[in-house]
C-alpha cells in the first residue's frame, strides 16, 4: 500500500458523528467455508469476513456506518423527526429505526407497499423499535427505478403524511445515499487495511454486496485516498439504478470532494457482478445454498436480500476462476440476518 496526501483524514475526522458503532468491527478467518469449497485443491482463495454485521445498535450492518454522520447532522440541524424510504425489508430503516431510538428522535419510515397482514422480519423491528411505518402503495415493480427522483418525490410528499409535518423534520435518502452518508465507509477501507497487516497478509480483493451502491462508493473513495490497489467487488443485489456504475463512480467522487480530496472516478473503475437473482428481494436459489453453506461450516448468518445474494456471488466467482489459492479475499458482511425470518422456511 502507498501512502498519498492524508490531510483529508483531517476533514474526515472533523465530520461531526455520533459514537452508535463498535468499531472496529471484527475482521475473521473462514476456514472451514474454505475447506468446503475445494480448499488449496480447488483453487479457492483465502477467505475472510469483515464482520459489519456485529457492528452494534440493535442487531447492527453496515448502515450502523452512514447513520453515525447522517444522524448527527441531523441533531445539529435541530431535527426532531427523520424520515426515510426503502423496501419492506430495508436494513437501513430498522438501523434508522434504531438509531432514532438511542437518540430520542421519531423515525418515519416510508415503503412504497401495501401494509403485510403481518410485519415480519425488520418490519417488525421497526415496529418494536417505535418507529412510525407509512404504507404507501405505488404499483407493480417497474424494473430498476430512478430512485433520484424517488427521493424527490418523498421530500415533497412526506410533510403531508400523519404525524410528520414540516418543523423539524430531517429527511435522509434511501440507504443513507448521500455524500456524507457514505463517507462512513472511509474509515471502514482504513480498518481493513490495518487489521489484514496486522493478521500478517495483504487483501487482494473485497467482496460485497451493492444495493443502492453507497457502501461500495465509500469503499472505492476509502481506498483510492490510502493509496491502496485491493480489487472492490460489487454483487449487484436488486437492479436498483439506471446507470449504477456512473451513479457509484460519481458518488465516490463526490465523497473524495467532501473530504477535500478531489478525485475522479470513471464507471470502469467499478467491478461491478450483476445477474444475482431476478430483482431486489426476490428469491434466488444460489443465495439460499449459499446462506445455508455460510451458516452451518462457519456460524455465520447471511441474509437473502443482500449478504446471501453477495456470497453466492463470491462462491461463483471462485468456481469460474477469479482467484488463485494464494490470494487473500474479503467478504464485507453487510448484516440483514432479520430477513431470514420474513422471507425464508427451512433450509
Amino acid at each position: 500500500m502507498t501512502t498519498v496526501n492524508l490531510a483529508w483524514q483531517t476533514r474526515l475526522a472533523a465530520l461531526p458523528s455520533l459514537p452508535i458503532a463498535h468499531l472496529p468491527t471484527p475482521l475473521e478467518a473462514l476456514p472451514r467455508l474454505r475447506m468446503a469449497l475445494g480448499g488449496d485443491a480447488g483453487g479457492v482463495p483465502h477467505l475472510w469476513v469483515k464482520r459489519d454485521d456485529a457492528i452494534g445498535l440493535a442487531v447492527g450492518g453496515n448502515k450502523v456506518r452512514k447513520l453515525a454522520y447522517l444522524l448527527a447532522d441531523a441533531q445539529a440541524r435541530g431535527a426532531r423527526k427523520v424520515v426515510s424510504f426503502g423496501g419492506l425489508q430495508s436494513n437501513f430503516l430498522r438501523a434508522l429505526a434504531s438509531g432514532c431510538a438511542r437518540l430520542g428522535m421519531e423515525a418515519h419510515c416510508l415503503y412504497f407497499e401495501r401494509r403485510p397482514a403481518r410485519l415480519t422480519g425488520n418490519l417488525l423491528l421497526c415496529q418494536q423499535l417505535g418507529a412510525r411505518l407509512h404504507f404507501v402503495p405505488l404499483g407493480g415493480d417497474t424494473g430498476p427505478r430512478d430512485l433520484h427522483r424517488t427521493c424527490q418525490l418523498v421530500r415533497l410528499a412526506s410533510p403531508f403524511l400523519p404525524g410528520i409535518g414540516r418543523r423539524g423534520v430531517a429527511f435522509i435518502p434511501v440507504g443513507g445515499h448521500s455524500a456524507l452518508g457514505c463517507a462512513g465507509y472511509v474509515p471502514a477501507a482504513r480498518e481493513i487495511l490495518e487489521q489484514a497487516a496486522q493478521t500478517g497478509f495483504q487483501p487482494d480483493a473485497v467482496v460485497t454486496a451493492a444495493g443502492t451502491g453507497g457502501t461500495l462508493a465509500g469503499l472505492l473513495a476509502g481506498f483510492r485516498l490510502l493509496g491502496s490497489q485491493v480489487q472492490l467487488i460489487g454483487i449487484d443485489v436488486g437492479k436498483l439504478w439506471r446507470g449504477f456504475e456512473q451513479d457509484i463512480a460519481a458518488m465516490a467522487g463526490d465523497v473524495t470532494a467532501l473530504l477535500g480530496a478531489p478525485q475522479p472516478f470513471a464507471p470502469t473503475d467499478v467491478t461491478l457482478f450483476p445477474g444475482y437473482g431476478p430483482g431486489y428481494a426476490r428469491p434466488y436459489e444460489p443465495a439460499l445454498a449459499a446462506i445455508a453453506l455460510a451458516a452451518r461450516a462457519e456460524g455465520l448468518l447471511l441474509d437473502p436480500v443482500y449478504s446471501g445474494k453477495a456470497m453466492a456471488g463470491l462462491i461463483d466467482l471462485i468456481r469460474t476462476g477469479q482467484f488463485t489459492a494464494d490470494q487473500h479475499v474479503v467478504f464485507l458482511h453487510t448484516g440483514g440476518w432479520p430477513s431470514l425470518f420474513a422471507t425464508l422456511g427451512p433450509l
